[in-house]
């Protein structure tokens, strides 16, 4: 996708997903496998800029938990895409992996705000997808949410898995139970050379109407 001055637009891909999907290890092996320059303007960096009394930002999750808090994560989320945006315009090619929801005290309709931004933009929007159990295994050395004492898992993991993929408008969808970051890096490389997406304007339009 070219500018008006005939320079590249730089490629975007959005990788969208619940916590221990696997979303930053694609996002590193984009980095590392993509020709050209790609930022990772994913939540993770982006939470450790965030001031303590403001934490989680943008990693606020499901359950309407933290009310206080939402019209500083929608000023956020706003900024971190208005900022992919830029690098966009810039040359520059973003990977971004980020959990999306709507599941705050109000509907707060941050995705398709967030669409808006880069609706003219060469942007790959990525559902990634991985079954609660692998979710729990992934979990087991690296979370303090894991298996309660009686078996069961607890509610905030299960809003994630349901809330992170509603509405479900994706380009394409992947899932890292079956298939290695590496491949799905590759897959995610293929489906930039068709180089026809959809998802982040139908999601704009909808913030739209």
């Amino acid at each position: 996708m070219k500018r008006c001055d005939g320079a590249e637009y730089g490629r975007i891909v959005i990788l969208n997903g619940a916590p221990r999907a696997g979303k930053s290890s694609i996002a590193m092996e984009i980095q590392d496998t993509f020709d050209g320059v790609w930022i990772n303007l994913g939540v993770d960096g982006y939470k450790a800029m965030i001031p303590k009394r403001f934490q989680p930002g943008i990693g606020l999750r499901p359950g309407g938990e933290g009310p206080d808090l939402e019209p500083v994560v929608v000023s956020l989320y706003t900024a971190l895409y208005e900022s992919v945006a830029v690098h966009s315009r810039m040359g520059i090619h973003v990977v971004a992996d980020v959990g999306h929801h709507d599941s705050y005290s109000t509907p707060l309709k941050i995705l398709p705000r967030c669409a808006s931004i880069l609706r003219d933009l060469p942007v790959l929007f990525v559902g990634v997808r991985c079954p609660i159990g692998e979710i729990m295994r992934r979990r087991e050395n690296t979370s303090y949410l894991s298996y309660r004492e009686d078996g069961t898992i607890p509610a905030p993991i299960l809003l994630w898995q349901d809330a992170v993929h509603s509405p479900g408008i994706y380009d394409m969808e992947v899932d890292t139970s079956t298939d290695t970051p590496r491949e799905i890096a590759k897959a995610i490389r293929e489906r930039l050379d068709r180089a026809h997406f959809s998802a982040f304007r139908r999601l704009a339009d909808q913030y739209g109407s």
